[in-house]
């Protein structure tokens, strides 16, 4: 099939609809807490709060959601003093005395747990900078590129965030260079960061280099330092979406860089193999585990669908279509679409459940915890929106 300028502008006004008239208003104003500062995220379907702890990656999350809305869609003020609320909470509560930042906090911002990876990090950088532009605050900013080069720190130095039992066999995960490829690219797009293109390519190499495995068609999640695969249940297992969420920063990095053909090409390539691997091909939609090799998975929600990788295969899909032309991306991204918009999104209540069987039935009817809250869905949206608007201008011009 192919996409149509008036299916594009259709699908253009969707997002943007689905973004202000939907998911945002579930979120906000009212999971603003106006008691402590930041946001209470753990909702029900109808926006029930179910527990008041505070995620402090989430956080972060719907901070930069808030100030990003503010920079690119509107200069409200709801929006500026929400994202506010959240970064102060983050400045006031969130960091430990060695610099490290918390994971799980109470509501008033007692610390509750503290993991040894950085994301919680990755998170308050690209909230600080989008606050920073939307405030024109320089302290934000330099909070921001400060924050950032500690990122740089926790990703290279061998064994800073690693405990030492770890090295009996050593790993690492595409996740890191993944988060750091898009935090860089939000720092550049809001404030600027003379480091960021070099470490951008940098972390682009690694990815290539060591996660993406041309003569299997895969995306590993997990390798050996060297690259190699490692032949045990953790080693094999793939994640789909997670892969594919890494296609489209590489696909956006190629945007950015005047559609540079060799990204171009990585993108696709790692989007198109996790595409064949991870689409459930008899009740549609993306399964959260595989394995390399085809052998069993040891998690048990391995055959289930979670909301983000869907978003995350819309975002792909849709920026592979755009930047190829090739009607196989818009094919796949009206599949991802229809299957999402019709299996996740709650009509009644607005956003989305977070997750679902494998047959396409709600396993429970959260909408908010310690890992979902207002940032896969809305990125979506707003970014889809974005992108159609953005090519449909070109077009036009």
């Amino acid at each position: 099939m192919t996409y149509t300028e008036e299916k594009l502008a259709a699908l253009r006004t969707f997002y943007k609809d689905q973004l202000l008239g939907d998911t945002l208003p579930f979120w906000f104003p009212g999971a603003i807490d106006e008691e402590y500062g930041g946001y209470l995220l753990m909702k029900d379907h109808d926006g029930t709060l179910l527990d008041d702890d505070k995620a402090v990656w989430i956080q972060g999350r719907a901070a930069w959601l808030l100030a990003t809305l503010y920079n690119t869609v509107e200069p409200r003020q709801e929006w500026l003093d929400g994202a506010k609320s959240g970064i102060d909470f983050l400045l006031n509560h969130c960091f430990d005395t060695d610099g490290r930042m918390f994971f799980h906090v109470t509501r008033d911002g007692k610390p509750i747990r503290k993991r040894r990876y950085f994301f919680s990090e990755t998170f308050a950088v690209i909230a600080l900078a989008a606050y920073a532009k939307a405030s024109g605050s320089k302290e934000m900013a330099d909070k921001a590129r400060e924050l950032f080069g500690k990122c740089i720190e926790y990703a290279t130095i061998p064994g800073m965030l690693t405990p030492k039992f770890t090295d009996v066999r050593p790993a690492k995960g595409i996740g890191v260079p993944m988060i750091m490829i898009n935090t860089a690219q939000q720092l550049r797009e809001t404030i600027g960061d003379p480091r960021c293109d070099e470490w951008i390519s940098k972390w682009i190499v690694e990815i290539e280099r060591d996660f993406v495995k041309d003569d299997i068609r895969c995306v590993m999640e997990q390798v050996a330092p060297d690259g190699s695969i490692i032949d045990h249940f953790d080693g094999r297992t793939l994640n789909p979406g997670h892969a594919i969420e890494g296609a489209w920063f590489v696909l956006h990095e190629a945007r950015y860089r005047n559609s540079d053909p060799k990204l171009m090409a990585l993108g696709c390539r790692m989007l198109d193999y996790m595409w064949e691997r991870g689409w459930d091909k008899e009740y549609g939609g993306i399964l959260y585990f595989r394995d390399v090799d085809g052998k069993p998975v040891q998690e048990y929600w391995q055959d289930m669908k979670f909301w983000w990788p869907h978003n995350e295969v819309i975002i792909a899909t849709l920026l592979a279509y755009i930047m190829t032309g090739d009607e196989k991306y818009a094919t796949w991204h009206q599949q991802v679409h229809d299957y999402a918009y019709t299996h996740f999104h709650d009509k009644i209540h607005g956003e989305w459940f977070g997750y679902l069987h494998r047959d396409g039935r709600a396993s429970v009817s959260i909408k908010g915890n310690m890992f979902k809250g207002p940032f896969h869905l809305p990125r979506q949206e707003w970014y889809c929106w974005r992108l159609l608007a953005q090519s449909t201008t070109k077009k036009t011009e």
